[in-house]
């Protein structure tokens, strides 16, 4: 059952559009007759990424474009808004899918830091309160999908500044579906996107062949546009390698330390290591 947003005529936004998930995500909108505007930085991956939608829609002329924006930059994202609006109207769908990942450490580069949170997190949240209120206000079926992470859930060493943004987007979009249920007459509803591992110039490390535990972006999509159809605001997917039973039991393993005080990490810890794997087992 497809959600009553995503339809011919139709507007969606995304950003971190000229690739990865999002590419895919401006495709699959494309391809239900949607209004598609691709937001991320400029240059030729956003022109050609504008192409390759433009080609699966009926009005490519029309209804296909691209905008550059900075989304660590609010003014960039208030400008967003107000081009869409005057080009499309109305807004349905927002999808806050930019993100980076230049890797972190706890006492690293401090740019690296404030990189990641600008992008990542607060690029949700602004995003979220720039197009949310006209979106709330237009009255008619819309979606928030903001894209997270396992990462901020389970938070593994390792990367520190990404867990941290990632958790902060898990945090939030929580908070916004809370507050849209609770908004009278509000059609807004908030997802959260949870991606597995997945091929993209975020995760290639070097590698130019998709390994074959990740999903492609496309499957992510697929199963991004099918969990909202169901209603699902958790959208965890699995991937090749992980399936969701063995999700579930890491999620509840990092909870676990907080319920039975245990170390944080307690996953990675070597007094806890072995356990952990036993309860993977199910032993």
């Amino acid at each position: 059952m497809q959600h009553p947003a995503i339809a011919s005529g139709k507007v969606a936004v995304v950003t971190g559009a000229a690739s990865g998930i999002g590419l895919a995500a401006a495709k699959a909108f494309a391809r239900s007759g949607m209004c598609v505007v691709l937001a991320d930085l400029g240059g030729d991956r956003l022109a050609d990424a504008c192409r390759q939608v433009a080609a699966l829609s009926a009005h490519p002329d029309t209804d296909v474009v691209a905008i550059e924006t900075d989304v660590g930059k609010l003014d960039e994202l208030e400008a967003l808004e107000r081009a869409v609006i005057q080009r499309f109207g109305r807004i349905h769908v927002l999808m806050n899918n930019a993100g980076i990942q230049p890797g972190s450490s706890l006492f690293g580069p401090q740019a690296n830091w404030e990189n990641v949170l600008s992008v990542n997190l607060m690029g949700v949240i602004n995003g979220t309160r720039t197009f949310g209120p006209h979106m709330i206000g237009h009255g008619e079926p819309a979606l928030i999908i903001n894209t997270g992470s396992k990462q901020g859930i389970t938070t593994p060493p390792g990367d520190p500044a990404y867990n941290v943004s990632k958790a902060g987007v898990k945090a939030f979009t929580e908070a916004l579906q809370h507050e849209l249920r609770n908004t009278p007459d509000c059609k807004v509803t908030a997802h959260l996107l949870i991606p597995g591992f997945v091929f993209t110039a975020l995760t290639a490390n070097g590698r130019t062949a998709k390994p074959d535990g990740a999903w492609t972006p496309e499957q992510t999509v697929d199963f991004m546009l099918e969990s909202i159809g169901r209603g699902d605001f958790y959208i965890l997917c699995p991937d090749n390698d992980v399936d969701r039973a063995t999700d579930q039991k890491r999620i509840l393993w990092a909870a676990g330390d907080i319920v039975e005080n245990r170390p944080p990490l307690s996953r990675w810890h070597p007094d806890y290591a072995d356990r952990f794997k036993a309860y993977l087992a199910g032993e």
